[in-house]
């Protein structure tokens, strides 16, 4: 909860500050428009990505297998989405990397990790 409230405070500062001294180094409208400009790109490759998930896991079921991997993939394309759609180039940068398949591929095994931890904590729990 500590990280959390830390995120929450910190972040948004250094986005501000981001978004300030981008304003004053290209200029506020390039900057303005360098924002929108990654809303509407993380959108699109949101929904391409988030299409293409669910057709994975649509076929993985269909062949009678557990869909872990294209849910991992479904819960960082999420994120990634809405984080994109949150205006600051950190926000930006976390969400593309969560959005782009060569590098989610390398954040997943960290992802899988923090979710055994919390089911082992009891935080987490899975209904069946």
């Amino acid at each position: 909860m500590r990280v959390l409230m830390a995120l929450i405070i910190i972040v948004p500062a250094l986005e501000i500050g981001l978004l300030v001294l981008s304003g004053n180094t290209i200029g506020p409208w390039p900057t303005v428009l360098l924002i929108i400009l990654t809303g509407v790109l993380g959108a699109w490759l949101a929904k391409k990505q988030g299409l293409e998930t669910i057709r994975r896991v649509q076929d993985q079921m269909r062949y009678g297998q557990m869909p872990s991997d294209a849910i991992i993939d479904g819960l960082c394309i999420l994120v990634g989405g809405v984080v994109l759609l949150t205006p600051g180039f950190i926000t930006d940068l976390i969400g593309f990397l969560l959005l782009f398949p060569a590098t989610r591929k390398g954040i997943k095994p960290w992802i899988g990790k923090w979710i055994q931890r919390f089911i082992k904590r009891g935080n987490f729990t899975i209904i069946r």
